[in-house]
């Protein structure tokens, strides 16, 4: 099944998984925001800094390594959720090169995303992890490690987790739509991207269920506890550096 103009398979899987193309955008391209290529080169510094404020004033989170770490899995969630969904019921990814995704910083959850370009890849596992894995995350985690001081372990587990809730997600939709073929799909595709060497570590897996290795630090956030994948079964009461590892 070839790649439609406005991806419209992805529609009935829900927010984060909807991905605007140029067939659906409209505006002048003044008015778009930066891409993620500019966001991680630091050619739109403020952008990132931006995304970071947002979720921190919408967490009421005076610690910006926590906003950091929230953002950062938030978009992670929205990168897997696109080529997995694609992957799985196109049998194509596209390319989600960062110099073709808009990202708009000032935007609601989940992540506002625009793809100026649509050029179909296969969708496999391995087309995947160069996509979102090496195309997105490792750039992402850099600069967040640079500016924010935000552990690796941490920033890959946010990546492992919010792969193991697409596919959790996916796989449930697609039971409920009696799509056993997709739900099988989804599993292998999963299955090939735990394996790689920057994601097998991150946690542990039975069935669909994920429990990781390292926490996100959403219980720091007012009023928020421990995730239903976190390492740990209560909020520790220990420095808050070990969490973040």
């Amino acid at each position: 099944m070839d790649l439609d103009p406005a991806l419209a398979a992805l529609r009935p899987l829900g927010g984060f998984f909807v991905l605007r193309t140029a067939a659906t955008a409209g505006g002048p391209d003044t008015d778009r925001p930066p891409t993620l290529a500019e966001t991680y080169a630091g050619a739109a510094p403020d952008a990132l800094t931006a995304r970071v404020a947002v979720v921190a004033d919408r967490l009421r989170t005076a610690e910006p390594r926590v906003a950091a770490s929230i953002a950062q899995q938030g978009l992670a969630a929205r990168l897997w959720s696109a080529a997995l969904g694609c992957a799985v019921l196109y049998g194509r990814t596209p390319d989600l090169d960062p110099r073709l995704l808009r990202w708009d910083p000032h935007a609601s959850a989940p992540d506002d995303l625009c793809l100026t370009e649509l050029r179909p890849l296969p969708g496999d596992a391995a087309a995947l992890a160069a996509t979102v894995l090496h195309g997105h995350l490792a750039p992402l985690a850099k600069t967040l490690r640079d500016r924010y001081g935000s552990a690796p372990g941490l920033l890959w587990g946010n990546a492992g987790s919010a792969l193991a809730a697409a596919a959790r997600t996916l796989e449930s939709w697609a039971r409920a739509q009696g799509r056993t073929d997709a739900a099988q799909r989804t599993r292998a595709l999963t299955d090939g991207l735990f394996a790689h060497p920057l994601l097998r570590t991150t946690g542990a897996r039975t069935g669909a269920a994920f429990r990781r290795r390292s926490c996100c630090l959403y219980y720091r956030v007012p009023g928020g506890g421990v995730c239903g994948d976190c390492c740990f079964t209560r909020p520790p009461r220990s420095s808050p550096r070990a969490a973040s590892g």
